[in-house]
Formats: C-alpha cells, structure tokens, sequence
C-alpha cells in the first residue's frame, strides 16, 4: 500500500471516529433535553459548527473538524437537520437574562459585567 493511501485510510478512519464522539454528544444533548433539531454552518478551514435546539428550547453547540464529519454525525445520531437557522428554527430557542445581558454587553462594546 503506498503511503498515501495509507494516510488516506488514516484520515478517513480519524473522521469516522470523531463523527461518532460527535453523534455520542448530540445523543446526550437530545436526551437531556426532550430531543433535539440541528443545522450544521461551514467555518471554513476550522471545519463546521453543529448548532442544536433542544424540545425544551435549550441550545448548544459542537465544531466538527470539517463539514462532512458534522453531516455523518447528526445522520448518525439521528436528529432532524435544517438546511438554515431560519425564522421558525429560531423561534424554537428559549434565551434566558445570561444571554440577554451578554448580548447587550457585546452590543455596547463590553461584558455585561462592566461599569
């Protein structure tokens, strides 16, 4: 076998095994909280961002080192996949006053936690 087929087969063997710690998370966050939807945004060179909402409204999200191990892990763990974060998708996420506040700080060009 030359060498890089045998990097190939390494790379691609690391991909499978991250996209399924990637689906053992998203499985966990699902049960902790009643199921959940995702969507999956490209960061460029740093990979993908798997961004979930739980039934509940609660939210979370993971960095998969590329696109295609971010789709093969929410196929895996088998959750509903929307193409954007969309209006109605949107609407599903409860932010509570951390949120608010965080927002308002970056907004106003520091941490909630400034004078």
């Amino acid at each position: 076998m030359a060498d890089n087929e045998q990097d190939s087969g390494k790379q691609q063997t690391r991909a499978r095994r991250r996209a399924a710690r990637l689906a053992k998370e998203i499985g966990a966050f699902a049960k902790a909280h009643d199921g959940a939807e995702g969507q999956v945004a490209y960061l460029g060179r740093r990979g993908a961002r798997i961004v979930l909402v739980g039934t509940d409204g609660h939210w979370g999200d993971l960095v998969a080192p590329s696109y295609a191990v971010a789709e093969q892990a929410v196929r895996d763990a088998g959750i509903t996949v929307h193409e954007a974060f969309d209006g109605a998708f949107a609407a599903k996420v409860r932010t509570g006053p951390y949120e608010w506040s965080r927002m308002a700080g970056i907004q106003l060009g520091g941490g909630s936690d400034r004078a």
